[in-house]
């Protein structure tokens, strides 16, 4: 899957001097064929002028045009992100610890079905595989960095409780576990989670991980049917999960299945991919500096006047 993305999307608005030069264009043509045809001898006013006033110049104004589109497309940060082969990933385990979480469709609850989905994640990892865990409700916290010793990130998976805070907060749950992976070369988060998201935007988070090359996988703790709280009822939204999987290049799964989870575990650490981002500015700056020197070499000889 490739996505093209802009870092600074405010300046496309520069692709408005695309028609700006057309109107432009022709506007200058029509005042030149008055002009000519005031003239009985066209041989003169050629002479004069020194073009040809009915020739369109079509050459110079596609020039023109991919040079104004390079220079926009430059300047708002163009980026292609792609999928390159890679030999290992570092994971951030982030587990919604939001009221919803209590929910018994997964006896005992959802949280105590999530630690030990990711308790089964954590051993499921080959040795040496680096992995950090957030909990994230109206805010995250860190409960353990980076580390690949097991036994310190179940016991930090074990210690996680429900907490008061209210709201569920993908956006600074998924900004948390990035920013704990900049550092990392290849970069994936195994989000737990009843999608039940009602703080954050889950566009703005998969823009945030994508600009950010992360892969986000995740895990749909509950069923469609729903579970009582202490509240209401609440149900899985797998909507919200699945979106932020596909548009990011992970894998969803329910865990609502125990096979389809262990089949997902395995699929994640089969991943060869990573996400690569390649940012096209520069190429496209270069492209329109050398079509700006090609129209400024036919500007300046006979190849002008080419219909």
């Amino acid at each position: 899957m490739a996505i093209f993305s802009f870092s600074q999307p405010q300046y496309l608005f520069l692709l408005f001097g695309v028609p700006l030069l057309f109107l432009i264009h022709f506007f200058s043509l029509g005042n030149k064929k008055k002009k000519a045809l005031r003239f009985a001898n066209f041989d003169a006013i050629s002479r004069i002028e020194g073009i040809d006033f009915f020739s369109k110049n079509v050459i110079m104004l596609v020039l023109n045009v991919f040079i104004i589109v390079f220079l926009a497309f430059a300047i708002s940060g163009l980026t292609f992100h792609t999928f390159m082969q890679s030999s290992a990933f570092s994971y951030v385990i982030a587990i919604d610890t939001s009221n919803s979480m209590e929910a018994d469709d997964f006896p005992p609850s959802r949280m105590a079905v999530a630690q030990k989905t990711a308790i089964d994640f954590v051993d499921s990892a080959p040795f040496d595989v680096d992995m950090a865990v957030i909990s994230f409700s109206g805010s995250s916290i860190i409960e353990q960095d980076f580390t690949d010793q097991k036994q310190q990130l179940k016991n930090a998976i074990s210690g996680i409780k429900i907490r008061e805070v209210g709201g569920t907060d993908v956006y600074e749950a998924i900004l948390t576990s990035s920013n704990l992976l900049q550092n990392e070369e290849h970069k994936a988060i195994i989000l737990l989670s009843d999608g039940q998201i009602n703080v954050g935007s889950v566009d703005d988070a998969i823009d945030y991980a994508n600009r950010r090359e992360v892969i986000i996988h995740t895990i749909g703790m509950g069923t469609k049917e729903g579970g009582m709280t202490e509240y209401a009822l609440s149900k899985l939204d797998e909507e919200a999960l699945k979106s932020m999987a596909y548009h990011t290049g992970g894998v969803y799964a329910s865990g609502e299945n125990q096979k389809n989870l262990t089949k997902a575990f395995s699929n994640i650490f089969q991943l060869t991919e990573r996400k690569v981002a390649i940012k096209l500015s520069d190429y496209l700056l270069l492209f329109a500096i050398l079509l700006f020197v090609l129209n400024f070499f036919l500007s300046n000889t006979k190849y002008i006047n080419f219909p």
